[in-house]
């Protein structure tokens, strides 16, 4: 999945929030050659744009979103062993806080997590910082 997200083709259908979390840790543990930091953002809009899915201020890419679930997924990562199976460990991540769709929320308010600011840029949180 990880590498049809790169080369995009991967069919809109299957781009799930639980796919972009597993594509997180398939960069961050798979690909030290990438940055999901740096480099997910490009993938996420250049996939969406080859889906057809417009990175607006209100659809597709969401850079802060983006930057927490890298930030999450990241600490997620540390706490589990290396040697762990690639599927358990994503497994093991969609079964943990940092997997879940509501888990920003814990850092910020709806309001601010939802804005265009947020779309379009990394923010700080307002209510918890973000794991490092």
């Amino acid at each position: 999945m990880g590498e049809r997200l790169i080369a995009s083709c991967l069919p809109h259908n299957e781009w799930t929030h639980e796919a972009h979390v597993a594509a997180c840790l398939w960069l961050i543990a798979e690909r030290p050659d990438l940055d999901a930091a740096r480099d997910f953002p490009a993938i996420i809009r250049r996939h969406n744009d080859s889906v057809g899915t417009p990175n607006t201020d209100s659809s597709g890419f969401h850079a802060t979103i983006t930057h927490c679930y890298v930030a999450g997924v990241a600490s997620f990562l540390a706490r589990v062993d290396p040697a762990q199976p690639l599927v358990d460990k994503i497994n093991a991540l969609l079964d943990s806080p940092e997997g879940a769709r509501d888990w920003p929320l814990h850092f910020y308010s709806r309001d601010r997590l939802f804005s265009v600011e947020a779309r379009r840029a990394v923010i700080l949180p307002d209510l918890a910082p973000l794991p490092e």
